[in-house]
């Protein structure tokens, strides 16, 4: 495989991750991003995309090797630490140049009513009786609170569930994180008390936290889970920064 065709692996569909293909793609660079599928529309990513895992550190490994990959960025959600392990093993085991993105936590604001929690577990305990709420977190993490009973969720999801959701007392809302006055509608209709969400960092479902705080409504906020500081950059100009300087113009050799 000649230099100029070498790419560059970027795991994920975040904002950020797309931010960073289409800007990559821009300056000439092979960009491959790489998606776990949990959507069943994901949105349009510049460059070639992959979907699907790859079998965990040594099956990214061995794609990386296969597949001549130049530079690998790790772009996942804060919270996708098992993908974040594996891109870490599988950087070190083939010896390319690795960063990671991961955008800066929200920080409460003046007015803000938030509880901080470590996980779901403590986030459904933290929960009031009789309280209506919000829980804007994925499919995959409604576990902890399907033994309240006493509490009425609003789960809000992109695509309906392939499977009847373990909760007690529910209602699917399905729809997109939307702007502030998008969010502001939502939590009067839905006559949301509190909010059960991830602190996921970023613009792009921050409007929620804004409507809460105009509307007064507490927010249960589940912290990130602690991660190795490995080769962790804030944003894109700092990635871009980084593919630079490793491999500084498009076609030529590490």
């Amino acid at each position: 495989m000649r230099a100029s065709e070498r790419p560059i692996l970027v795991l994920g569909g975040t904002a950020e991750a797309r931010g960073l293909a289409k800007m990559l793609v821009e300056q000439g660079y092979r960009v491959i991003s790489s998606l776990a599928g949990r959507t069943s529309d994901p949105i349009r990513i510049a460059g070639e995309t992959r979907v699907g895992g790859f079998g965990g550190q040594q099956g990214l490994a061995d794609y990386i090797r296969s597949n001549g990959t130049a530079i690998l960025i790790d772009a996942t959600h804060p919270f996708a630490t098992q993908i974040s392990d594996n891109a870490i093993a599988a950087a070190e085991a083939t010896g390319i140049p690795f960063a990671r993105l991961e955008r800066p936590a929200w920080l409460p604001r003046p007015g803000d009513i938030w509880t901080s929690v470590a996980d779901g577990s403590a986030a459904a305990r933290a929960i009031p009786s009789k309280a209506r709420v919000l829980l804007a977190l994925g499919r995959q993490h409604l576990a902890p609170f399907s033994r309240r009973n006493d509490v009425h969720f609003i789960v809000r999801m992109i695509d309906p569930p392939d499977a009847p959701l373990d909760l007690m007392d529910f209602e699917l809302e399905l729809s997109k994180p939307g702007n502030f006055d998008d969010e502001v509608a939502l939590l009067s209709k839905k006559r949301i008390s509190h909010i059960v969400c991830r602190n996921s960092g970023g613009s792009q479902s921050y409007a929620k936290l804004r409507a809460a705080r105009e509307q007064s409504i507490p927010v249960i906020m589940i912290e990130r889970p602690q991660r190795p500081a490995i080769a962790t950059l804030p944003d894109i100009g700092a990635i871009l920064s980084f593919v630079a300087e490793a491999m500084p113009q498009p076609g030529l050799k590490l």
